[in-house]
């Protein structure tokens, strides 16, 4: 599968000609915002060459997500440790385990993934396996069927060439997630995770040695930790270089091995660490200053005890212009992140179109092209930024609380909040810093409805000395409410003359059209203008 989703990767760049925008090998070791000029100055370090540079950029979009700082290993005597040990999100790939002993700590995503693979071949185009994985594990998780289906050829053309296929069998599988919400209510959602469980608990008895079911099927309510798709894990119990020890835990890691709780020792040539990801450290080692220089640690300590917490998972009081994807409270356990991130994208591009968008005429001076070419100053006019769009964006303080308020309170009826031990709770202050309490589609809602009072814009006074603050209307759905109620308004009009001249509906279609057409025709005559 990693060959396949590398395609796509590559695919998508190279279509959208991304590529030459991107500047690899390189780390953002700080930003900070300049109050003066309204802009963020980002420090950058080429690892290749081992320099640092500063850029100058309007705006600062973190992409790095929540799951990018791995946990280091804290069990005693780890450092003489004389082989190979890494995380599995650091992976060494120079290391060949092609018969070799090696140790696993961790049973949840990316172990159940890596371990089929070391049990069953060896890297790359090596046949050779593991001699033997010895696997550590804490907790059960549950463990559920992948859904992979192989697409016929019939199929994949129904996709391609009937309308809205595509589209219907996408919302299909979206609904058919979407549902499962309703079980994360730790009241009303007790038959919904009863079914879920009862079904979980199935498929890991037909699948897994019935020496480890106790082991593999969890006692905490389904969906409090994130569930595990199984990539043929449980198969790979079966097999004789496989062994899963649930209940005798790591005391330290030797030079040669590992010795358990109960003295046992475990002879290993590496070591690999499938511990999960410091959830709680967002953005972490980089450092971002905002206004008046506080640094977004600092801002989390002075307001949640050091518990990252965001404006939708997206924005910070005092960090103009500054966004995250993936940011706090913006994991679902029912849905695909990805859908998530495309919701932030869209709020993301809503708040910054007014800021970088290029002047734009008016549509009366559309409809007036002679106007608005008249005069050398009123064409520069158009092709230079606008001298009065706003600077930059914020989110109020007032409206973070709000919505962080709200927050926690919904969570705290959720089954993260049934107790049971989960990353998603940070250790500190018990408060959950990666769910989102709703269902998916309102969170797309509210990114397309943006509230209008939770945003201050700062513009340039009249005497560029200072910053004077407004608020804007924006949100790809208002827009599109504005673009529906244009059209109706053209089609009452168009209705109301057609009555008066006695006109059918032919007739209507057709004066549209050449209203239509006009309009298009005029905003052509300025572009053609604009070329010469």
């Amino acid at each position: 599968m990693q060959p396949e989703i590398h395609k796509y990767f590559h695919g998508i760049a190279d279509q959208y000609n991304i590529v030459p925008h991107i500047r690899f090998k390189s780390a953002v070791e700080s930003a900070e915002w300049d109050e003066e000029n309204a802009n963020w100055i980002v420090t950058i370090t080429d690892q290749q060459k081992n320099q640092s540079y500063k850029l100058r950029s309007r705006a600062v979009i973190s992409a790095v997500g929540s799951l990018s700082i791995p946990n280091s290993c804290q069990i005693q005597g780890h450092e003489n440790f004389q082989g190979p040990l890494f995380h599995s999100a650091t992976w060494d790939s120079t290391f060949d385990w092609s018969n070799k002993e090696v140790v696993v700590i961790g049973n949840g995503c990316s172990a159940t993934q890596f371990a089929p693979i070391m049990t069953s071949r060896g890297p790359k185009d090596s046949p050779t396996p593991v001699k033997k994985l010895t696997q550590f594990s804490r907790q059960a998780h549950f463990l559920s069927e992948r859904q992979n289906p192989t697409y016929s050829p019939a199929f994949r053309a129904a996709m391609r060439y009937i309308p809205f296929a595509m589209r219907t069998y996408r919302a299909a599988i979206y609904w058919g997630m979407e549902k499962d919400f309703a079980g994360f209510d730790i009241e009303s959602g007790t038959s919904v995770r009863s079914d879920l469980k009862k079904t979980n608990a199935e498929y890991v008895k037909a699948h897994a040695p019935q020496q480890y079911w106790d082991h593999l099927i969890p006692d905490h309510e389904i969906g409090c930790k994130r569930k595990v798709l199984d990539t043929d894990y449980l198969a790979s119990l079966w097999r004789d270089n496989m062994t899963l020890i649930p209940n005798d835990p790591i005391a330290t890691i030797e030079s040669d091995g590992v010795r358990t709780q109960s003295g046992a020792f475990i002879s290993a040539d590496a070591i690999v660490l499938a511990t999960g990801f410091q959830t709680s450290k967002l953005l972490f080692p980089m450092t971002i200053r905002g206004q008046g220089g506080q640094s977004l640690e600092d801002h989390w300590n002075e307001t949640y005890n050091g518990t990252p917490q965001a404006y939708l998972g997206t924005m910070m009081p005092g960090f103009p212009n500054f966004f995250t994807l993936m940011g706090p409270n913006t994991v679902t356990g029912h849905l695909s992140v990805i859908y998530t991130v495309e919701c932030q994208i869209q709020f993301t591009l809503s708040l910054l179109e007014p800021i970088i968008a290029p002047s734009r005429p008016s549509m009366t001076a559309l409809l007036n092209p002679a106007e608005l070419l008249s005069t050398p100053s009123s064409v520069a006019r158009l092709l230079r930024p606008n001298a009065t769009a706003p600077k930059y964006v914020a989110v109020k303080p007032e409206a973070t609380e709000r919505h962080t308020s709200w927050l926690q309170r919904e969570l705290k009826k959720l089954v993260w909040s049934s107790g049971c031990t989960s990353w998603a709770l940070d250790p500190k202050t018990g408060l959950n810093v990666a769910m989102y309490p709703q269902y998916q589609f309102l969170f797309w809602m509210r990114c397309l409805f943006l509230v209008k009072d939770d945003f201050e814009f700062a513009y340039k006074d009249g005497r560029g000395k200072g910053w004077k603050m407004g608020g804007l209307r924006v949100g790809e759905g208002w827009r599109n409410l504005r673009r529906l109620g244009w059209m109706v308004a053209l089609f009452s009009v168009a209705v109301g003359l057609a009555r008066r001249r006695g006109l059918g509906v032919r007739d209507v279609n057709g004066l549209i059209g050449d209203v239509v057409q006009e309009g298009a025709g005029r905003v052509r005559g300025v572009l053609v203008a604009l070329k010469r």
